[in-house]
């Protein structure tokens, strides 16, 4: 099973793409989109859904994992990150994707075992569980692919997951 696990945003986007074969787990790609804070907004969120809709075409995923948006001070910012996710969201549901949500609090939980654990700790885990050479770059394609492992832990219970 292919999964694309998704960290949001607006200037950049990490994706992660994992091949899941019943306890082993497969990197097949991961990276960022970026967009130009230069660039009209409407243009920047093109830009991310024409990319989702490559990344989704090229290596055929069978669930989305996005990671939910956790804010508590910037609004301005949270509203433009929503909008992101949104086209993100539509992407996938435009081919087809079955899509889930999972909190920063639930992601930590699934790859360390501990809610509150330091970024740090958690791209150790993505690394020792993708069998990689070093923690993956940059930090926003580390946190997708954490998404993406967060969702095969928790295959067993994916419809209490799934977005609404």
């Amino acid at each position: 099973m292919v999964i694309l696990g998704i960290d949001p945003g607006i200037a950049i986007v990490g994706y992660g793409v994992i091949e899941c074969i019943g306890n082993i787990y497969k990197p097949v790609e991961y990276g960022c989109i970026t967009t130009d804070s230069k660039l009209d907004f409407p243009d920047r969120l093109k830009i991310i859904y024409d990319e989702m809709i490559k990344i989704i075409d090229t290596y055929n995923p069978i669930d989305m994992a996005i990671e939910e948006l956790f804010f508590n001070k910037n609004t301005k910012t949270a509203l433009k990150v929503g909008q992101a996710r949104g086209v993100i969201v539509l992407a996938a549901v435009n081919s087809g994707l079955d899509i889930y949500e999972y909190t920063p609090l639930q992601i930590k939980q699934g790859i360390v075992g501990y809610g509150r654990a330091e970024k740090h700790q958690i791209q150790e885990m993505v690394k020792m569980f993708l069998n990689l050479k070093k923690i993956p770059k940059p930090d926003d394609a580390a946190d997708a692919l954490a998404v993406a492992l967060c969702h095969t832990n928790c295959l067993k219970f994916k419809d209490n997951f799934r977005m609404v």
